[in-house]
């Protein structure tokens, strides 16, 4: 994974988004039937509509990963967190993913909540319900296709900051639908200070 899977999504984070560094510092395997069977490295998926970072917890991951003096200084110019989505055996045909439309999300909609780690407590952001919100997904997903989810930026202009997103029964699954087997690459993405 470090060694071949990391660098790759390091490029793929570059060449899309234009930054000058990435930083991947963590990766989830979702896999329903090996997390049942206590498999440590793989976990159920998560149905309750989320995003990864707040206004708070986003900005505390670039000095969690990075040496003090240069996380100070990119704190200073815009960063953001991404997420990279994909499956490990496609097509996806149960449990996708399903994203919302950031502009259908009013400010009152995000919720903080934490999360207890056994060493730590991060906060992630919960969403109420509101009629109003759009939701896109991607059936069938191939494992040569990603989502992006930008689930933090510090830049405060207007653009989207956040992802909120949720596993989901699809109802058109077929029956006899193959679980689902996903991994999810987080990264830290850094911009030039010009930007």
């Amino acid at each position: 994974m470090e060694k071949v899977y990391y660098p790759e999504i390091e490029v793929l984070l570059k060449e899309v988004t234009g930054a000058e560094k990435v930083v991947v510092f963590d990766h989830q395997v979702r896999n329903i039937e090996l997390s049942k069977q206590g498999e440590r490295n793989a976990r159920e998926y998560v149905r309750t509509v989320h995003n990864d970072y707040t206004a708070k917890s986003g900005p505390r991951r670039v000095t969690d990963h990075l040496p003090a003096a240069e996380a100070e200084e990119r704190l200073c110019h815009r960063f953001a967190e991404i997420n990279v989505w994909r499956p490990i055996r496609g097509p996806i045909e149960s449990t996708p993913l399903a994203v919302c439309d950031a502009q259908s999300i009013d400010p009152q909609d995000f919720v903080p909540a934490d999360l207890v780690y056994r060493d730590k407590v991060g906060e992630v952001y919960r969403f109420t319900y509101n009629p109003n919100h759009r939701w896109s997904y991607f059936p069938r997903l191939e494992r040569n296709e990603a989502i992006l989810l930008k689930c933090y930026d510090s830049k405060e202009d207007g653009r989207a900051r956040f992802s909120a997103h949720s596993a989901f029964d699809d109802p058109t699954s077929p029956r006899d639908a193959a679980p689902r087997e996903s991994i999810e690459v987080r990264a830290l993405v850094f911009w030039p200070a010009s930007q």
